[in-house]
């Protein structure tokens, strides 16, 4: 092996590195890391006091504070030209695109904030709050329907929320919904 002269090292020495660097990038999510939901409503909080069609004319829109070039360049475009303009549900359907490529990087202070990230799995119980309900991981307009008897069933519950809801099989952790 003392043969081998020093280019060879060299070259042998890159190639184990390129293959054990591409192990770990193509590598999959450790649990934790995909089991982690962003609280997008304690974000908005922070970002713009939780009002999702806020304009300050600053260059940020919306509740989670998109400039209109990141809103585009996520998908934003095809729900509204910024996001103040865009529904609650759109704006989080962009960020969680934008969150999946650069984590909590685009909010660089208030993703910080202590409760950005939900607890998975602590098995607490959501109540309904005068005649509202909190989804919970799991919960399905049908399930929620259900549970708090609703005449109808999920399409009256989906017609109650619709100024919240883009589809009756699209609801997120965290949203509150009508119940009455």
């Amino acid at each position: 092996m003392s043969r081998i002269g020093r280019r060879t090292r060299l070259a042998l020495g890159l190639v184990t590195a390129g293959i054990t660097g591409a192990g770990v990038l193509l590598a999959p999510a450790s649990p934790a890391q995909a089991a982690r939901q962003v609280n997008w409503d304690v974000l908005a909080k922070c970002e713009s006091g939780g009002r999702w069609h806020i304009n300050t004319g600053n260059g940020y829109y919306g509740g989670l504070q998109f400039s209109r070039s990141t809103w585009k360049a996520n998908g934003g475009g095809k729900y509204a030209p910024t996001a103040d303009r865009a529904t609650k549900a759109e704006q989080i359907k962009v960020a969680t695109k934008l969150y999946k490529k650069r984590g909590l990087k685009p909010w660089p202070v208030c993703g910080k904030k202590p409760g950005v990230y939900k607890k998975a799995g602590t098995g607490k119980k959501v109540k309904a709050v005068k005649g509202t309900y909190v989804v919970k991981s799991g919960d399905t307009l049908a399930k929620i329907a259900k549970k708090y008897k609703i005449k109808g069933g999920w399409k009256t519950l989906y017609r109650l929320n619709k100024d919240r809801l883009d589809s009756p099989s699209v609801i997120y952790v965290g949203q509150r919904l009508r119940l009455k």
